[in-house]
């Protein structure tokens, strides 16, 4: 079965291209980003050596449909999608800083609610929250951006000002959209049998200076969900939620030894656990869309999209 690793196309009109940790993305002609989904799996900001098929088809339909239904509280940067791992764009100026916000008391916040942290992101979390319980509100707990495949870091709101990484004006939209769409995807999910536990956001500025939503929304990769059904009854027997998200992954990365610290060994996946993933990923989009997936051609990925990427963009460009 054929993944995609990377990509080393030429379109028309490139101008250059930034390869992250999943996504691919080409800039065109100053005004446009070619955005491909590898199969490339990352956790603990660290590259597994083996991809997982589908996994880009999988976030680049899932992060489009929900830009789709939440374009009417939030402008976002999308303009097509000619392939199912591809997503264009208007080109835009990132924010250096993912707005990651919580509802619920899990993943990193919980490891570090366990070590007696009780101020996360400069944001204070009550005592006596169990695992996984819900935050009496969604609290925002900002990180930077890694450079060069670094690790993310936490940061709170004064610091992102007190630095002026982001002005006063713009976060305070940024805090704003983050909160309209964490409820909105809430709703999404509730319909449709789930929590949505956590999240993150990217934002960018256009060439006309508009703050708009890039990158992925709602996907497992920046999304953590549980299911509605037996949440209660897990959580007053202090069993684990059944959850949808990456930290299954990390969870298995975690009881094999590794968190991503330097001097840990990335364990080996084999083929069973990697479908295993790729199917539970599946799992996430039927459940999180309500569509059943479809599974693209994927005898010569590369060339379809390149050939659908290039189709479009030369009628675009005319």
């Amino acid at each position: 079965m054929n993944t995609i690793n990377e990509t080393n196309f030429q379109f028309p009109k490139q101008k250059d291209v930034y390869k992250g940790k999943v996504r691919e993305v080409y800039s065109i002609d100053d005004k446009l980003l070619v955005m491909i989904a590898s199969d490339r799996l990352s956790a603990f900001d660290v590259i597994m050596p083996r991809q997982i098929p589908f996994k880009g088809q999988i976030l680049n339909q899932i992060a489009t449909k929900m830009m789709k239904e939440t374009e009417d509280l939030v402008p976002n940067w999308l303009i097509a999608n000619p392939d199912e791992n591809v997503a264009i764009g208007h080109l835009c100026s990132p924010f250096k800083v993912e707005m990651v916000i919580r509802g619920y008391l899990s993943g990193h916040a919980a490891r570090e609610y366990k070590l007696g942290k009780r101020i996360l992101c400069g944001v204070p979390m009550k005592e006596g929250i169990k695992e996984n319980g819900k935050f009496p509100e969604p609290i925002i707990t900002p990180s930077t951006k890694a450079e060069n495949g670094d690790h993310d870091e936490d940061i709170s709101r004064e610091d992102i000002l007190s630095k002026s990484i982001v002005s006063e004006k713009d976060y305070l939209v940024l805090e704003d959209y983050t909160r309209k769409l964490f409820q909105r995807g809430t709703e999404i999910a509730a319909k449709r049998g789930l929590i949505l536990v956590d999240t993150k956001y990217e934002f960018g500025k256009t060439e006309k200076g508009e703050i708009v939503l890039i990158d992925e929304i709602h996907t497992p990769d920046s999304s953590r969900y549980f299911y509605q059904d037996g949440y209660d009854e897990r959580q007053a027997k202090g069993e684990s939620q059944k959850q949808l998200s990456k930290e299954f992954v990390r969870q298995w990365l975690i009881e094999n030894g590794f968190q991503g610290k330097e001097g840990d060994l990335i364990p080996s996946m084999s083929d069973k656990k990697i479908m295993e993933i790729s199917e539970r990923y599946i799992e996430l989009y039927e459940q999180i869309t309500g569509d059943v997936f479809i599974k693209a051609n994927t005898s010569k990925v590369l060339e379809r999209i390149e050939k659908n990427t290039t189709s479009f963009l030369n009628s675009f460009l005319k």
